[in-house]
């Protein structure tokens, strides 16, 4: 009899923890369908632009015919579309993201075959990391409309990211030949470059900052990466000739600040590049910044900022990782960024756990490839880094920073023909890359 009723008691116990969990859903679930979201204010010199007034004047246009039309679709994807811009701006993909999202599902939950709602939601999907949903919400939208060029360009990076890259290289083809813009420019460009075509890459992006219109987010975007191309490639002149017209066309443009930082950094005016860094980084929520300057306390000495600067990276990257687990919506896969971030405090085995993290969700991308080798290779785990740098490799980039490591990897695997190969390859123009990582090859030339 005891038996049974511990047994009854334990049935009761459960089933009120499934209700309570049902209720809590639901309620969570209610709360999020009546949020309303708004824009959040702008701070600094972005919050006096022309764009900015545009910006809330639309905004406050779309969110007033919502209200008055809970039905209405069009202004629903236009305020959606507006956040997801907004996100770009200013950083802020948290509350951006989650804001695009609540109003995409309203229309879609309206019309599941909405194509611009799928696109859009694929989108956001690719930009939160989660490249598999992505990918399968643009197939379904491409199935609606395969003449639309946008689509075809999710499908370039979702399979880029995945690591399907000669199915990649056929959706550029086909977004190209539909729409030869700024947006398939820039793709192709990325494509050139990962298999090891610079001057192709080059005259790509060219192609796509003329496409653009100057001052436009996005081609000031694509002529940041430019820049960063001609970094690469060791012609900081032309790099740092760009990073100006940038701020030209978008005065106070977080990422020419970075551009410009870069070559401060190259030329070892590290005092200027700390400023530049801390000025961008007032200006836009990325963490990229905070990571560049870690590097840059730490050789100016000051290793207090430095681990202040750590910690303050790993904090933004586990709270957006944490938001993805609590709301997909919210936050994106982090655990290639957080890899590098802890591989940067020197706690390699934090760093190694969220490498492979992110190895079993994308194993055949070579950046990601790359980060479990370089992690392996800081643990002192050689033979293990060796097959991951191999594949990372695959695609025959030339990308210095990813040449010096697999010179370091093979050198340490005796492999040292391999390993002056690839240093020198690296290193034959000069490139901009980080000045630790160029101490460290230079011992195998």
């Amino acid at each position: 009899m005891r038996k049974n009723t511990i047994y009854t008691i334990v049935l009761l116990l459960f089933a009120g923890a499934v209700a309570f969990i049902i209720f809590k859903y639901k309620k969570d679930e209610k709360v999020k369908a009546e949020m309303v979201y708004e824009l959040q204010p702008r701070t600094g010199p972005m919050s006096k632009s022309e764009e900015w007034k545009t910006t809330q004047a639309s905004s406050t246009e779309y969110l007033t015919a919502i209200n008055s039309n809970p039905t209405d679709v069009k202004s629903r994807l236009k305020l959606a579309a507006l956040f997801i811009q907004e996100a770009r701006v200013t950083g802020n993909y948290m509350y951006y993201d989650k804001a695009a999202m609540k109003y995409l599902n309203e229309v879609l939950q309206q019309d599941s075959t909405n194509f611009e709602g799928l696109t859009y939601k694929a989108l956001i999907n690719l930009s939160q990391h989660h490249f598999t949903e992505g990918l399968e919400v643009a197939k379904k939208a491409q199935a609606i409309n395969p003449h639309n060029a946008f689509i075809y360009g999710l499908m370039v990076d979702g399979n880029v990211e995945l690591g399907h890259y000669d199915t990649a290289i056929s959706y550029a083809d086909k977004m190209m030949g539909i729409r030869p813009d700024i947006r398939s420019y820039s793709r192709v460009s990325y494509i050139r470059e990962i298999h090891g075509d610079y001057p192709g890459a080059i005259e790509a992006m060219k192609a796509a900052v003329q496409s653009g219109v100057p001052g436009e987010e996005g081609s000031e975007w694509a002529r940041i990466q430019l820049g960063h191309l001609y970094e690469n490639s060791g012609d900081m002149k032309a790099a740092e000739m760009h990073y100006i017209i940038a701020l030209q066309n978008r005065p106070n443009y977080a990422y020419a600040l970075a551009g410009q930082a870069r070559i401060a950094a190259f030329n070892k005016d590290y005092p200027t590049a700390i400023k530049l860094y801390q000025t961008a980084d007032t200006l836009v929520t990325d963490y990229a910044f905070q990571e560049e300057l870690i590097d840059l306390y730490k050789q100016t000495g000051d290793n207090a900022k430095a681990e202040a600067a750590g910690k303050k990276v790993i904090e933004v990257l586990m709270k957006h990782a944490q938001s993805g687990l609590d709301d997909a919506s919210a936050g994106h896969y982090a655990d290639r960024e957080l890899s590098y971030a802890y591989l940067k405090m020197g706690n390699y085995d934090k760093a190694l756990e969220h490498a492979l993290t992110e190895y079993n969700r994308r194993p055949d991308n070579i950046d990601v490839n790359e980060t479990l080798a370089w992690a392996y290779y800081n643990k002192g785990d050689y033979a293990k880094a060796l097959p991951y740098i191999k594949t990372a490799l695959k695609t025959k980039s030339k990308n210095p920073t990813l040449l010096c490591r697999a010179g370091l990897i093979f050198s340490k695997n005796g492999d040292m023909a391999n390993a002056k190969m690839y240093v020198a390859e690296a290193l034959k123009n000069n490139p901009n890359i980080a000045a630790d990582l160029r101490t460290q090859v230079q011992g195998i030339m």
